[in-house]
């Protein structure tokens, strides 16, 4: 792979871990580390990764899987595998086209793109690329705002609202703190207004972007605003966020059509329970009740498989969709989505699983198995 701008991603990279070693080497120190980093100490962040690798999935044999395909369906809608883009803020720190390449990207994979309430690009401008299109809301202190945020989604043609449900103010991201983490001039929220520019004002020992986020996210965001979002809009929503069963349960009970099992990137409280380890209990507590994503540390095929053995009906993926336009823009993540796809077939297959649906009959074992595995040839 390249450097931004290349007109090829390189048919060398086999491995989302080549993609962020590539990305590593051609990001400025401040914006890989945002883009990377987790919160506190970045206990959950590695966490995440190690939960994974103790998976072990327990194969089917004897099984024809000579018509092996990843394809299914997320809220009523056919996709190519089981994967959505997650909602990444600020993508033009990475690539001067931002999220517009990603969402081409996307839908050149044949997967949903989620659109962040921080994206660099307006929902009119992304929509237009075609595909599917999820907007992730931020609960906003104005709540009138918020509301026209979720209106102007459903009017440019999103098909599904995603709200994050675990930031009622940004986690300490002690990377950002130390290297007194700003946006650049040219990087700016586009669903927000030009004079909205505290997360450009530098100051040393503090997050720009943290305080940002505290002036405009609500503390506040209750069983009461998903009420409300759920009698505004006619979009299936889906909560981001939700860890714990109960909690789960009741978004099932409220008309949520999607939950979110996620700790955000290891980027909130630090020692939350890993993605995977929460999975099994929040998908059994919902039953059919609503579909059941995870997100948080996904590397490969293997750990979508995984979590569709665990109970998943898919799973998000941000930061290697990020390292991809880094390195060659649209074409680094289309190939960051391609290697999942086909990593994924391959790990259905070897599984004895001819579809997803098959993946989801699997047994799980937790085990031992070492990291050291991880992008290794």
């Amino acid at each position: 792979m390249g450097r931004p701008g290349a007109d090829s991603p390189g048919r060398a990279v086999h491995t989302l871990a080549d993609v962020e070693r590539a990305a590593a080497a051609v990001l400025p120190p401040g914006v890989r580390d945002f883009v990377a980093g987790g919160s506190g100490a970045e206990t959950t962040l590695a966490a995440n990764r190690a939960a994974l690798d103790r998976v072990c999935v327990v194969p089917r044999a004897l099984r024809d899987v000579s018509g092996c395909t990843t394809e299914t369906t997320l809220l009523g809608r056919a996709v190519a595998m089981p994967v959505a883009v997650a909602p990444v803020a600020y993508h033009r720190l990475v690539c001067a086209e931002g999220e517009t390449a990603a969402a081409r990207a996307a839908k050149a994979a044949g997967v949903p793109f989620t659109v962040s309430t921080l994206s660099n690009v307006p929902i009119e401008e992304i929509t237009d690329v075609g595909g599917t299109v999820w907007f992730q809301l931020y609960w906003l202190r104005d709540t009138a705002r918020t509301l026209d945020l979720v209106r102007r989604a459903e009017d440019a043609g999103c098909t599904a609202v995603m709200l994050t449900v675990d930031v009622p103010w940004m986690g300490r991201r002690l990377r950002d703190v130390r290297n007194g983490f700003a946006l650049p001039r040219g990087v700016r929220a586009a669903h927000f207004a030009a004079a909205d520019s505290t997360a450009h004002r530098r100051r040393g020992g503090a997050s720009a972007i943290a305080a940002h986020t505290a002036e405009a996210f609500s503390p506040a965001v209750t069983w009461e605003s998903v009420a409300a979002l759920r009698a505004h809009t006619r979009l299936p929503l889906i909560l981001k966020g939700v860890l714990d069963a109960r909690d789960a349960r009741r978004a099932a009970d409220s008309g949520v059509d999607a939950i979110v099992v996620s700790n955000h990137g290891g980027r909130q409280l630090d020692g939350a329970v890993p993605s995977i380890d929460a999975l099994p209990e929040v998908a059994a507590a919902v039953g059919s009740g609503c579909e059941v994503l995870m997100d948080s540390g996904v590397r490969g095929g293997t750990d979508v498989l995984r979590a569709l053995a665990l109970g998943a009906s898919a799973v998000l993926v941000g930061r290697p969709v990020i390292w991809g336009l880094a390195v060659t823009g649209e074409a680094g993540a289309r190939r960051v989505l391609e290697l999942l796809g086909d990593e994924l077939r391959d790990a259905l297959g070897l599984s004895g699983c001819t579809d997803v649906a098959d993946a989801r009959e699997l047994r799980t074992v937790r085990g031992a198995m070492s990291g050291r595995s991880r992008g290794a040839p």
